[in-house]
């Protein structure tokens, strides 16, 4: 059996909400406001207090812009936030193994 410490979880990520917009975006180019609230059934203030919180770490970015003269928010994951999640996944898989 490996020892695993628990506490190497990224704590940014390992939110359920923030897992569930990385998770999202890691399969898509990127994603519009509306898609993931609608696909995690966020409300519009819990999406945004948690891409802040995805963007300050800078593991996802933002673009806003008009379209038909509405805003629209697009969101990405940077490179940075591929890796973060992957070495998450990993490092979930390690507790997993140390069972």
């Amino acid at each position: 059996m490996t020892a695993f410490d628990h506490n190497a979880l990224d704590d940014v990520i390992h939110g359920r909400a923030r897992l569930g917009i990385m998770a999202f975006l890691s399969t898509a180019e990127e994603a519009d406001f509306v898609s993931l609230r609608e696909a995690l059934k966020l409300s519009d203030g819990n999406l945004s207090t948690h891409i802040s919180k995805l963007e300050a770490a800078g593991y996802v970015r933002t673009k806003k812009r008009h379209v038909d003269k509405k805003p629209q928010t697009t969101v990405v994951l940077t490179e940075p936030g591929r890796k973060a999640y992957v070495a998450y996944l990993d490092q979930l898989k390690q507790l997993l193994k140390s069972r």
